[in-house]
C-alpha cells in the first residue's frame, strides 16, 4: 500500500548514513524463514515462492546447468556482513536465473530486517551484497574471460566470458535491488546488479537499484540490452559500462543526491584496447545539483559509444572524453566518429556551457585547449541547453519527486539506425508516463508520483 506521509531525506544526513548507520529494526525475522546457504553445490534447479520467506546467508551461485526461477511477489533477504561474511547471489556461467516478475508482484533484493515498511531508511547502503549474473558473451580481455569483481578470487565459478553473443542467462524483470554493495576486501565492493559477458539472449527490463554503495549497474562486456532501468541514490556510478560492453540500453534513469556518487554514466575499457561501445538512448540522469563536485559522464580508456534522445540536469560539470595522446585513445575514437552525442538535453549543468559540457580531459598533457574547443563545438551542433523542463526535484532536499517533465520534451531526435530501440517522440527516459508506477520501491516509499 502506498504511503500517504511525506518522506524526506535530508542530504547531509544521507552522507552520514551511508555507512552501516541502519537505526534498529523492529523487524522480526519470522521462524520460518528459509535459509539459503551454498557449500558448491548451488541452488540446484529449483523455484522460490512468494509464500515463502528466503535468506541468503554467504554467497549463493546457481551453478552451471541450474536454473533458479523466482516466483512473482517474492522477497529475498540477505544476512549482513563484509568480508567472508558477505551475502549475495550469483549466476555462475551457465546458470540461468527467470526472476520474472510483475508491475503489481515485483521481485525484491533486500537486507535482512527490511520490513519494506521504512525500517531501513531508503538511502542506507552496504548492507548485504547483490546480485551477480555470468554469462558466455565476448569480454575485451587478452584470453576472452575474466574474473567477476566482488566474490572471492579463489571462488572458481567466478569466471565470466566467451563467443556466444546472444548466450541466454534468462529474465530479469521487475526487480528491485536495496541497500547492497558491502565489501569483500579493499577496493572490492558488490555492485547492486554486475552483468559479466551476459548475453543479449537474456532479458533485463524494469529492473531498479536503490542505495548501492558501489555502482548501481555495471557491464562488464557482454552484449545484453537492457530498458526500464533505474539506478538511484548509489555510492559511485550510476552506470558503468566496461571490458567491450557493446549491448544497448533505452529508457534509463539515474539519480544521484547530496554528495554521493561519481559518475551518472562511466564508459572504460582496456587501454589502447577499444571494445567498449555501447547505445544509450532515452535516459535521464539527474545529479547531485551545481553545488557539489560532479560530473554527468566519461568516457575512459579507448571507450567509445552512443548516447541520443537524452536528459541531463544538474551537475555542474559535464561530458568528457579522455585525451592521452595515444592513437587509440578515447579522443581519437572521437574523431573517428566512434564517439556521438547526439540530440540530448541539458539544463543547469556546466554552467549551461558548451565547453563546460561537453570537452577533453587531460592524462599528464598540460595543454588540451584545441582538443577541448574541437570537441565542444560539436555540442551545439548536436545538442542544446534547454529551458528548465518541469522535471519536480531538489538534489538537496528529496520530498516527493515527479520524473516526468510538464511537458513532453521533444525536438529533433538522432535515428539509431537499430530495430531493436523503440520508436519514440521524446527525448529522455520518460514522455507523459511514469514507468516507475506501481512497481518501484520509489513509489512504495511515496518519493514519486
Amino acid at each position: 500500500m502506498k504511503k500517504t506521509s511525506k518522506t524526506l531525506l535530508i542530504l547531509g544526513f544521507l552522507i552520514l548514513t551511508l555507512s552501516y548507520g541502519c537505526r534498529e529494526s523492529e523487524y522480526v525475522i519470522p521462524s520460518e524463514f528459509t535459509v539459503i546457504t551454498d557449500n558448491g553445490g548451488g541452488t540446484g534447479t529449483t523455484k522460490w515462492t512468494a509464500e515463502n520467506k528466503y535468506l541468503l546467508d554467504g554467497i549463493v551461485f546457481v551453478n552451471d546447468g541450474q536454473t533458479l526461477t523466482i516466483e512473482p511477489g517474492t522477497v529475498i533477504r540477505a544476512k549482513t556482513g563484509q568480508d567472508v561474511n558477505a551475502s549475495a547471489l550469483v549466476v555462475a556461467r551457465g546458470g540461468r536465473i527467470i526472476a520474472d516478475g510483475t508491475p503489481e508482484n515485483p521481485i525484491i533484493f533486500t537486507v535482512e530486517g527490511d520490513d519494506l515498511q521504512g525500517s531501513v531508511p531508503i538511502e542506507n547502503n552496504g548492507l548485504w551484497g547483490g546480485v551477480i549474473v555470468l554469462g558466455n558473451a565476448p569480454v575485451n580481455t587478452p584470453n576472452g574471460e575474466s574474473f567477476i569483481e566482488g566474490i572471492p578470487e579463489q571462488e572458481p565459478r567466478g569466471v565470466y566470458g566467451g563467443a556466444v553473443k546472444n548466450d541466454n542467462s534468462g529474465i530479469i524483470k521487475y526487480v528491485s535491488i536495496l541497500h547492497g554493495g558491502t565489501s569483500i576486501g579493499d577496493d572490492n565492493e558488490i555492485n547492486g546488479l554486475t552483468l559479466g559477458g551476459v548475453g543479449n539472449g537474456t532479458t533485463l527490463e524494469y529492473v531498479e537499484v536503490i542505495s548501492n554503495r558501489d555502482d548501481g549497474f555495471e557491464f562488464f562486456g557482454g552484449t545484453v540490452n537492457g530498458r526500464y532501468l533505474l539506478s538511484a541514490f548509489c555510492g559511485d556510478d550510476a552506470f558503468d559500462f566496461d571490458l567491450g560492453y557493446q549491448g544497448k540500453c533505452q529508457y534509463i534513469v539515474g539519480l544521484q543526491a547530496g554528495a554521493s556518487g561519481d559518475l551518472l554514466f562511466e564508459l572504460s575499457d582496456r587501454e589502447g584496447a577499444p571494445a567498449t561501445k555501447p547505445v544509450i538512448a532515452n535516459a535521464t540522469f539527474i545529479g547531485k545539483g551545481m553545488d557539489e563536485d560532479g560530473q554527468v559522464g566519461r568516457f575512459d580508456n579507448s571507450s567509445a559509444g552512443t548516447i541520443a534522445n537524452s536528459m541531463f540536469l544538474y551537475q555542474r560539470d559535464g561530458i568528457d572524453i579522455e585525451y592521452s595522446a595515444n592513437p587509440l585513445d578515447s579522443y581519437q575514437q572521437f574523431l573517428n566518429g566512434h564517439i556521438k552525442v547526439l540530440n540530448n538535453v541539458f539544463y543547469n549543468v556546466g554552467s549551461n556551457s558548451a565547453l563546460q559540457i561537453l570537452g577533453v580531459f587531460p592524462d599528464n598533457i598540460t595543454d588540451v585547449t584545441e582538443q577541448d574547443a574541437y570537441v565542444s563545438s560539436f555540442f551545439q551542433t548536436w545538442n542544446n541547453v534547454l529551458d528548465n523542463p518541469g522535471i519536480d526535484y531538489n538534489p538537496q532536499i528529496i520530498d516527493r519527486m515527479n520524473l516526468v517533465p510538464l511537458k513532453k520534451i521533444t525536438g529533433e531526435l538522432a535515428d539509431l539506425e537499430d530495430d531493436w530501440f523503440e520508436i519514440t517522440d521524446h527525448k529522455g527516459a520518460m514522455g507523459t508516463s511514469n514507468w516507475l508506477s506501481p512497481w518501484s520501491i520509489l513509489f512504495e516509499e511515496g518519493l514519486i508520483d
